[in-house]
Formats: structure tokens, sequence, C-alpha cells
């Protein structure tokens, strides 16, 4: 019995059936021995893990409710690894390119991931019995955008990888699937919770992989510039659009915006919105619900993945206006 599969390059390849699902198991995250140096907080040291409950490393406390939906999801170091072999020929090619003796690059390998998340739409089943789900579902992604290498006697490190479509599916990989409406900030919260923690740890650490046959040690930094502003809303726990805050990266009004449309900029970041959400949460100064609410300027939930503050879309939009 012979089954086909197409190629990355589009070509139809015939092959058995067993040749194919082993060819199959190694694109998928699980495959690939590896290590951390030191070992990653609060993550098990097992390589060898497929896909998990989207919850799983979610300690829920007494007065959770636990998050009603169904969730799927890679470890996210076990799918960054994967996704490093399959750019491992691209890895080795870029070392030739640049005049590297890959024996001795071992170690000083920085890698930029860009996460992205977004919700899918309506996904709901329109005739049928199966499980009764939310109507809704989000996926978060990751996608390599770039690797540099510093060589032991260099300043400067020289990029030996830059992901040439970074927006194309074929370069975007999926980290987990979950039905929920992208605007549930607490269910979010406590699927991608575990999701921020590994990311967190991973910061922390050098991971050990083996690349054109040798052991090499990569740094990762994480860019979450993937998220459009409702999702950076939800995320960094801000009101919705319709907030008289207009801005998720300053805290300029309806009312100053239409004012001035040139003089912003971004004041806004992770740790502030942390602590206006504790001002918002504890009211240490018994204000008026309408003071308390000028003081954290639209911070309305605790914010829990950080973004990074790049243009958001409604400054491309008064920057278009002004020219």
């Amino acid at each position: 019995m012979y089954r086909t599969v197409k190629a990355t390059s589009g070509r139809q390849i015939f092959q058995p059936l067993h040749t194919l699902r082993s060819a199959e198991k190694e694109l998928l995250p699980g495959f690939h021995q590896f290590e951390w140096q030191p070992a990653l907080k609060n993550v098990s040291s097992s390589w060898d893990i497929g896909i998990i409950d989207g919850l799983s490393g979610w300690t829920a406390s007494v007065d959770d409710v636990p998050a009603d939906t169904i969730a799927r999801r890679f470890r996210y170091d076990v799918a960054l690894v994967s996704a490093l072999k399959d750019l491992e020929e691209d890895i080795m090619e870029g070392l030739r390119q640049r005049g590297f003796d890959d024996s001795t690059c071992t170690s000083g390998f920085t890698v930029v991931v860009k996460e992205s998340c977004d919700g899918m739409g309506d996904v709901s089943e329109k005739h049928g019995s199966g499980p009764a789900v939310p109507e809704k579902a989000v996926r978060f992604s990751f996608t390599i955008m770039s690797i540099s290498v510093r060589a032991d006697d260099e300043e400067d490190a020289v990029t030996i990888f830059q992901e040439q479509k970074p927006n194309s599916e074929l370069s975007c990989r999926p980290l987990c699937l979950m039905f929920v409406d992208e605007s549930d900030h607490e269910t979010l919260t406590a699927i991608l919770g575990p999701v921020v923690a590994e990311r967190k740890a991973m910061l922390e650490s050098r991971l050990i992989l083996s690349i054109g046959g040798l052991m090499r040690s990569f740094r990762l930094f994480f860019r979450g510039t993937g998220f459009d502003e409702k999702m950076v809303r939800e995320m960094e726990g801000l009101e919705a659009s319709g907030s008289m805050y207009v801005c998720t990266l300053c805290d300029s009004t309806r009312a100053e915006a239409s004012q001035n449309m040139v003089l912003h900029s971004i004041t806004r970041c992770h740790t502030e919105n942390l602590e206006r959400y504790e001002i918002w949460r504890t009211n240490p100064f018994s204000e008026s619900a309408d003071e308390l609410r000028d003081r954290v300027k639209g911070v309305s939930a605790k914010p829990f993945l950080e973004t990074q503050p790049t243009l958001d879309a409604l400054h491309c939009d008064i920057g278009n206006a002004t020219e």
C-alpha cells in the first residue's frame, strides 16, 4: 500500500506508508534529544513529549474555577527544538557562507523567536453530534526569526539565518490550540500561564542541542510582536477597544488623541500594567470608582503575557492620517 506526500517543494513523493510514518515522527516535536543548562525550573526534564493537555502545568488555587475548555499544545522547549532541527541545514549553510569553521562554533548562538496569537473565529459545528465545545478558537504560535552566532574572539554577532517569509504559514509553527473566546481573559490566562512560565524559565538557561553532528549552545530571546491590538489588550489586561483610553502603548484618551495626532510616545510597559492592576485591585487611596479608573488609565485585569511595545494598529492609523 503506497501513499503520497507533498514535499515543501510541492513535488509528489510516493513512498510506502511505514516510511512516511517514520518521516512524520521526525517532524513532530518530541523526537530530538536536548538538554538545558541549568535545568529549567518547574519543567519536567524529559524531552520525548508529544501533544499535551493545554491546561497541564496550571496550578489551580482554591478560589479558581477550573477552566472549562479543550486545549492541546506542545511543550514550548520541545517545539522550539523541533523548529531548530528543521533549520539544521540552513544553520550549517549560514556558518559556511560566513566563513566559520563549524567545528569551532559550538556556543554563542542566539535565537530570536517571534510569538503570535490570535482568535480563529467561529469554529462551531453547524451540523452533527460532536461534543459541545465553545464556538470560538484561539491559536498561539511562534516563528524563528533569526539565528546569529558570536565567535569567541569577536565583538559583534553575525547573523547566519534570517527568515525570509516571517508571516508565511510555512514558517509559523502552532504551539497551542484552544477552544476559547479570545476575549475570555481568565481562561486565556489559565491556558497560556504555563506557556509563559516555560518561556520565562528558558530565558534564564541555555539550550544544548546537536546541530551538524556537534552539541551547540543556544540562548533564546522572545519578541511578542505577532499580536493584534485586541489580543494585546486582552493579554495586558487593558479595557477593550471601546474604552476612552484608545491606545495600547500610551495613556492617551480619545479627546487627547483627537487634539494631538502626532506627539504620542510609548509609555506603557508590562511591569507598570502589573503595578496598576494591583492599585485597581487594592484601591490603596480609597478613591471612588471614577478616580481609581483615572489613576490606572484603562487597566482592568491582571496582565499575564508580556508583549513588546512596538507600533500598534492605532498609531499606524494616526501616522497614515498625518501623512
